[in-house]
């Protein structure tokens, strides 16, 4: 599902930001990117999503070398990868229904469906009846999950979520990893970086370490992933 092979990104200036890092995450895992800040999480993410490309080395999301992606070919990879940030990125004057429809609106879906896809995106993260509130009346916590609504309204297989509880207390971020557990349970594939060592032990899943641009202690590249047919429909 997603497989880096010996992948490095050295940026104008000099800086590398990533030195030769090869894992893989099988379709229907979950794992933890840990890693100091500055240990190239998010470049890591920035890369699996092509808003920028690896200076050298391979990466394959859902059977597409991304190397070689044209440009044309990547908004139909995106729409495979929901994003969650720490900072939600929300439409502060829109309400909550307008950020989780965005993306549908942005390729055309119809109102009817939208509709629909908006309303079980909501139920799914428990925000039920919150169409009409504006973002900034949510709570941290509320406004979390708009932010993972609007990731999950095209149905993507791949789930990435950039240090998503790091401004939660410890009660909300155990309700929005579940949530990510709730999915992963589905099928879809999650990778989370975090700095919250107590979820990576209360969950205990797989941990991919970062430090300095590296991985530490690497985990096997060749983890024997069964392909499976990428035109299935997911369950959920």
């Amino acid at each position: 599902m997603i497989k880096l092979n010996h992948v490095h990104k050295q940026y104008l200036n000099g800086y590398e930001a990533l030195k030769d890092v090869s894992f893989e995450l099988c379709e229907g895992d979950m794992a933890f990117i840990l890693g100091h800040s500055g240990a190239g999480k998010s470049t890591l993410f920035r890369l699996i999503t092509l808003i920028e490309r690896a200076t050298s080395g391979e990466i394959t999301v859902d059977g597409h070398l991304l190397n070689t992606l044209r440009q044309s070919k990547i908004p139909a990879l995106r729409q495979e990868i929901g994003v969650i940030f720490q900072d939600h990125k929300l439409l502060y004057d829109r309400t909550v229904f307008d950020n989780v429809a965005l993306p549908l609106v942005v390729i055309g879906m119809s109102q009817s469906e939208i509709r629909k896809r908006v309303r079980a995106a909501l139920s799914k993260v428990g925000l039920t009846g919150k169409e009409k509130a504006l973002p900034i009346t949510l709570s941290g916590g509320e406004q979390q999950r708009v932010g993972i609504a609007r990731a999950v309204i095209n149905r993507p297989s791949i789930l990435l979520a950039d240090e998503p509880t790091g401004n939660l207390d410890e009660a909300l971020s155990d309700e929005i990893i579940d949530i990510f557990s709730d999915f992963n349970q589905v099928g879809v594939t999650v990778l989370i970086a975090t700095h919250d060592m107590r979820q990576v032990e209360r969950l205990n899943k797989r941990t991919i370490h970062l430090s300095k641009g590296q991985i530490v202690e690497p985990p096997p590249l060749e983890l024997n992933c069964v392909e499976t047919d990428n035109n299935e429909t997911s369950s959920w």
